[in-house]
């Protein structure tokens, strides 16, 4: 019954008794701590110590006791411990930068889809109802949907403008076809009046309003959700790669590598010792994490109110019914038009022509995006709602960077001998600091001086875009600013609500609910417009995230 108890005082008493040897072998010899130079540097090991012998010349491992290290080996030590802290701060927010990356890039291709189909939907409306202007309107079609996606994905285009010119261009295929019957072979110089005058008869009604606004409520709250992911990735880059300061590689050193010099190449820092010299190098880098609190908040806040009748996918994928109801708008008031367009743009010359046939081919709608019974965990609300619950995870993420990396990486666990600054198998006395500069006030291990410009650069971004992402979330009654015009068109306002269960309606019958199919993508979004034009992010750059990429984003 007592043979227990003394077999793990004998294997206690063994293994001290290895330590100590392990520590005296290390006085004598500095073979191990010339291997680990070699294979963790790759410098050669001539002119190494073979032995420990006096240091007179090292600037930071100073020491009593003989050394294994040359001045040389301690610069070589300063920049290795400045790359392990670079390296195990990259390995801690790689996860992070995933999430991000790869749901920027879903987010995108999902967009670029959904304007692929609104557009194969509107083709299709010209071609079974239309059939006689829908070659002539496939232009105008295709026109509009590109410039969608640009604006979506950043580039400098009014969204209003967009919405003019296709009802501009509309206007004169439908007087043409329906209004005045008959392909008519007018001039170039008769439709531009038709174009113009499109703007003082409103042949459409209000409806075009209501383009307007549905798709600025619609359209630009994507693009500043895909905005802000974008600069979430360049907060990441730009701390994974931050320049540390003297006084922190010199604090790395001496916690790191110091201890080789005297032998001890297995040994790690001190739990609290490893907490000051870490918190005082992240000391800026903590003053992120408020910010990026609040901008992780206010990206969930927008995803909220990306819902109900101003949802993107169901405004894209209606969008067909909003141009019937204004194609037939403008019919019925025919006469009117007619009258009120001669007496602007006179009489066309008119002569019979054979109307060209529609060449859409239904059979792309393989390629668009396939619409099935509506799943509700398939809709883009909800991939949206499942990524920001991951990303709520994070929100804390730069406040305890210092105790994660410690306690996952740099470390010594509890209850081993660990290295206090001086010498090992000591526990460390100094007080533990907190994270953030003001903290960090009286930090024995690092100073902190000034502020670094490149943080506060950080900072002032996540202010910026988090002002602009809580700008795209009004309030449920602001979503629903367009009032019913009074001029008895057709549809004049989208009507009813939208729950999970009912789906969202259009204007008329026949409408399309979000029933988009999300699919896992690559993390390059690709091209789809007419020349092979390549699809980009907000600021120009392709949505691929390599981990040295640092896109510089200027916030508009």
């Amino acid at each position: 019954m007592d043979a227990q108890p003394w077999r793990v005082a004998f294997r206690c008493l063994l293994l001290l008794a290895l330590v100590g040897c392990i520590r005296s072998e290390s006085v004598q010899t500095c073979e191990e701590v010339r291997k680990l130079f070699q294979w963790r540097l790759g410098g050669a090991v001539k002119g190494l110590p073979d032995s420990p012998r006096a240091g007179p010349d090292l600037q930071v491992c100073t020491s009593t006791k003989p050394t294994c290290c040359t001045r040389r080996m301690e610069e070589r030590y300063l920049i290795a411990a400045r790359q392990d802290l670079q390296q195990v701060l990259q390995t801690s927010s790689a996860t992070l930068k995933f999430l991000i990356s790869r749901n920027a890039a879903v987010f995108q291709e999902t967009l670029e889809t959904l304007i692929r189909q609104a557009e194969n939907y509107t083709s299709i409306l010209f071609c079974n109802t239309y059939r006689n202007m829908a070659l002539e309107a496939a232009a105008s079609v295709q026109e509009f949907f590109t410039d969608v996606g640009l604006y979506l994905f950043g580039a400098d285009v009014n969204h209003e403008e967009i919405v003019n010119r296709f009802f501009d261009s509309l206007f004169p295929l439908v007087y043409n076809h329906l209004i005045n019957p008959g392909v008519t072979d007018s001039s170039l110089e008769y439709s531009e009046c038709i174009q113009v005058a499109r703007r003082d008869i409103s042949p459409f009604g209000n409806i075009p309003k209501r383009v307007m606004g549905q798709m600025g409520q619609a359209l630009l709250p994507s693009r500043t959700f895909l905005q802000a992911l974008n600069l979430g990735i360049e907060v990441i880059n730009t701390t994974d790669h931050l320049h540390f300061s003297k006084e922190c590689s010199r604090a790395l050193l001496r916690m790191q590598y110091c201890p080789h010099c005297q032998g001890l190449t297995l040994s790690k820092p001190c739990m609290g010792y490893c907490l000051n010299v870490v918190g005082g190098c992240l000391a800026h880098m903590a003053e992120i994490n408020p910010h990026w609190h609040a901008y992780i908040r206010s990206l969930e806040e927008l995803s909220d109110a990306m819902q109900g009748t101003y949802d993107i996918e169901h405004v894209l994928l209606n969008f067909h019914l909003l141009v019937n109801d204004a194609v037939m708008q403008a019919h019925l008031n025919g006469q009117k038009l007619s009258e009120q367009v001669n007496k602007i743009c006179g009489h066309p010359v008119r002569a019979p022509t054979q109307s060209p046939r529609c060449s859409f081919d239904p059979s792309k709608e393989k390629h668009g995006m396939k619409i099935s019974t509506r799943n509700g965990e398939e809709t883009l609300a909800n991939r949206r709602k499942e990524f920001i619950s991951s990303l709520r995870l994070y929100r804390s993420f730069y406040r305890g960077l210092a105790d994660e990396l410690c306690a996952s990486e740099l470390a010594a666990a509890d209850g081993l001998p660990c290295w206090n600054g001086e010498d090992t198998g000591k526990s460390y006395t100094q007080h533990v600091f907190g994270n953030g500069i003001k903290a960090q006030s009286g930090n024995p291990e690092v100073k902190i001086k000034g502020t670094d410009p490149v943080i506060n650069q950080i900072i002032d971004k996540l202010k910026h875009v988090i002002q602009l992402l809580q700008g795209r979330s009004p309030k449920p009654d602001k979503w629903e600013f367009l009032q019913p015009g009074s001029g008895g068109g057709v549809g004049e306002q989208v009507s009813g609500d939208c729950d999970d269960e009912d789906g969202c309606g259009g204007s008329g019958s026949g409408e399309v609910k979000r029933t988009l199919k999300i699919t896992d993508s690559h993390l390059c979004g690709y091209g789809y417009f007419a020349g092979n034009l390549q699809l980009r992010d907000w600021n120009g750059f392709e949505l691929c995230f390599a981990p040295q990429l640092t896109p510089a984003i200027h916030l508009q």
